[in-house]
């Protein structure tokens, strides 16, 4: 197999989920034999050869002045490139805000299809297939790829990174690509985000939620001081972002943001289905919840019944104590 990996990057730093996607690039390529190459789009290429450490053998760069923020055409263009100069048998990316506006453009530019946000890609008789949730997390599907290159996308936090290679390098060489940088259907003028201590939802190993159980936004702080004895990210549910309390930025679920983290504590969430599409994937879930028949603790790992105002101000004084 000829495996490439979209190498995702922000002001010029590589995204954990890339790390993620070399990761298990790696493991297919062990598996099934095949190389492993990187595709590294933006304004600047520093440090690209420590991706040998990650698994890649080679790491191909779309270097462009205009690529200092994200163009979704002028990236896809480049990637395409890419997949066709390395005749790609496989395509990952990660299941980011930015894989996925960038992997169905790529997948159009080649003429295949696309599997979206996978948790996990398996070889049946010598054939690659993807493992995906559907029906807003319900059930999964099994999907197979008539054409080459296969495209996947894959969850953030599902799939492990690579055990570092020390002292293994990455060659690093320019990618030549077709893109008119004048002539743009769409201009980005600038971006913005929200600034914090805390890790983003998707990148986070441990995540506390509050749902409309707290009555109010006053109450948050029990949230976040329980995230901070965690070392957690806050989350939120759909009706408290909807009412107000928290920005949408911390909304998990399926009109939010999908999360696996290692850990998921919902605090005051009932457990909606949209809800439960964006979280169900956590390693181990924790649920506090005064109502016993609250449909989140279906998917509980562990479950505790109880007033969340009395229960969450113990708990963390207790993980407190502990470290």
């Amino acid at each position: 197999m000829s495996i490439l990996v979209y190498i995702e990057q922000r002001d010029g730093h590589v995204r954990p989920v890339a790390r993620e996607a070399l990761g298990e690039a790696t493991r297919l390529a062990a598996a099934l034999g095949g190389t492993v190459t990187g595709v590294y789009c933006g304004a600047t290429d520093d440090g690209l050869t420590s991706l040998g450490e990650a698994g890649a053998a080679k790491v191909l760069v779309a270097k462009h002045e205009a690529f200092v923020r994200y163009d979704g055409a002028g990236y896809a263009a480049a990637v395409a490139a890419a997949a066709r100069a390395t005749n790609a048998t496989l395509v990952l990316f990660g299941a980011s805000s930015i894989g996925k506006d960038m992997a169905p453009r790529v997948a159009a530019l080649l003429g295949v299809g696309l599997a979206a946000d996978c948790t996990a890609l398996t070889a049946k008789d010598g054939k690659l297939v993807a493992r995906r949730p559907v029906m807003a997390g319900k059930a999964f599907e099994t999907v197979g790829f008539p054409m080459s290159p296969a495209m996947a996308t894959l969850r953030p936090k599902v799939f492990a990174p690579p055990a570092p290679q020390a002292g293994k390098t990455a060659e690093v060489a320019p990618l030549a690509f077709d893109w008119d940088a004048a002539a743009p259907r769409a201009i980005v003028t600038g971006t913005s985000g929200a600034t914090g201590d805390r890790p983003d939802l998707t990148e986070s190993e441990i995540i506390v939620s509050g749902g409309r159980g707290l009555k109010g936004p006053e109450n948050f702080g029990l949230i976040e001081q329980l995230a901070d004895a965690l070392g957690a990210t806050v989350g939120a549910s759909r009706a408290v972002v909807d009412a107000g309390w928290r920005p949408h930025g911390d909304q998990v679920g399926q009109t939010g943001k999908t999360v696996s983290p290692k850990l998921y504590v919902a605090v005051g969430i009932s457990g909606a289905i949209q809800h439960l599409a964006g979280m169900s994937s956590s390693r181990c879930i924790v649920a506090i919840n005064k109502d016993a028949d609250a449909p989140i603790f279906k998917v509980a790992d562990y479950g505790l019944v109880g007033d969340l105002f009395e229960v969450v101000p113990a708990l963390t004084e207790a993980i407190r104590k502990l470290h």
